[in-house]
C-alpha cells in the first residue's frame, strides 16, 4: 500500500490491480479506470433500463455508449483518479471500501431506491455514482482540497447517463461545520448517509464522529452506513499484528451511543457482509460494514 521515495511517503490503493487504466494526458498521475460490474436482476427486468458498455474511439481512448436492452447484464463506471497520492490526498484514489459499499447499494434497492442520500468524504465519487442509479437525490461531499470537488464533477459528467438521481456536489469539512450550515438547504430531506474508507487516523475519526452527531441530530430520522477495511500493522507495544484505527473507530461508536440520549434513540450494529458481489475486486474478510440509525424523540 505504501511506497517511499526521496521526497515523501505516497500510498497506492490495492484496487488499481483489478481495474483497467489509461493515463490521462496533461494531468500528472491521473488515470481513467474502468470499473466493470454486473447489473442485479431487478435492474434488467424492463426495456427502458439504462445499460452501458465501454468502447474505444479511433485513438484508443475509453468512451461510453449506452443502449436500451432487455438482455444486457453488464455495465461499467468510468472513474478518473490518481494512481498514487500523499496521505492527505488519498481521497483522489479509489479504495476497496467504496466498491464494497457499492455492492451493498446494488444488493439493497429497498434502502436506496428513491432515497435522498448524502455521502461524506466521497473521494472520486464512485459510490455516489452507483447510488445515483437508484436514488432520488445524492449529495456528494468532501473537503475542498486539491482537485477533489472538480474531479467529482468530471466523474459525474462521465457517468451522467447511468444515473437517474439529482446530483449535487458540495463541500463538507469534518473540521469546519460551517460547511454544513452552508449546505443546509441541500441536506434538509436527507434520510440516508453513507461513507467508505474514511478511517485512517484517530484525529480524523474524532471529527468524523462529531460530524455524524451533528448531521443525525437534525430531522428527519436518518440511517447511516459506514464501510471500511481493517488495516493491520505490527506494533512493538503489542508484539502483535493489530488494527489500531479500527479499534479506535469501535471506541468512537461507543462514544456516539451515549450522545444526546434525551433526544435520540440510537441503533448501532454491524451488518452481515454476505451480500452479492457485483464489482470486480478482492472482497477480503477484513471489510466491515456498520449501520447507525438515529430516531429522534
Amino acid at each position: 500500500m505504501a511506497s517511499e521515495d526521496s521526497e515523501e511517503l505516497t500510498v497506492t490503493s490495492e484496487v488499481h490491480h483489478f481495474s483497467k487504466e489509461e493515463v490521462i494526458d496533461g494531468s500528472a498521475g491521473a488515470v481513467l479506470s474502468r470499473f466493470d460490474f454486473v447489473y442485479p436482476p431487478y435492474m434488467t427486468s424492463c426495456e427502458d433500463s439504462k445499460i452501458m458498455k465501454a468502447v474505444t474511439d479511433a485513438d484508443g481512448d475509453l468512451q461510453v455508449t449506452r443502449k436500451n436492452t432487455l438482455h444486457k447484464k453488464e455495465g461499467v463506471v468510468l472513474i478518473e483518479h490518481q494512481s498514487a497520492t500523499t496521505l492527505d490526498l488519498v481521497g483522489e484514489q479509489v479504495w476497496r471500501g467504496a466498491l464494497f459499499l457499492a455492492d451493498f447499494i446494488l444488493h439493497h434497492p429497498e434502502i436506496f431506491k428513491n432515497a435522498n442520500i448524502l455521502e461524506l468524504a466521497s473521494g472520486v465519487g464512485l459510490t455516489s455514482i452507483v447510488a445515483g442509479m437508484l436514488a432520488k437525490k445524492v449529495v456528494i461531499t468532501d473537503v475542498d482540497r486539491g482537485d477533489i470537488l472538480t474531479l467529482i464533477d468530471r466523474n459525474v459528467e462521465r457517468n451522467k447517463d447511468l444515473m437517474k438521481a439529482e446530483i449535487l456536489v458540495k463541500e463538507i469539512d469534518f473540521y469546519d461545520h460551517a460547511t454544513i450550515d452552508e449546505t443546509y438547504e441541500s441536506l434538509k430531506d436527507i434520510s440516508v448517509i453513507m461513507a467508505a474508507d474514511t478511517i485512517y487516523h484517530n484525529q480524523l475519526t474524532d471529527q468524523f464522529f462529531r460530524t455524524i452527531l451533528r448531521l443525525m441530530s437534525e430531522p428527519p430520522n436518518k440511517t447511516m452506513y459506514v464501510a471500511l477495511e481493517k488495516r493491520f500493522v505490527f506494533t512493538v507495544e503489542d508484539l502483535d499484528t493489530v488494527a489500531p484505527c479500527y479499534d479506535y473507530f469501535l471506541d468512537r461508536l461507543d462514544w456516539l451511543r451515549c450522545q444526546n440520549l434525551a433526544t435520540i434513540n440510537w441503533t448501532i450494529e454491524e451488518v452481515p457482509i454476505d451480500f452479492k458481489q457485483y464489482f470486480i475486486y478482492e472482497k477480503t474478510r477484513h471489510l466491515v460494514l456498520w449501520k447507525i440509525a438515529a430516531k429522534l424523540k
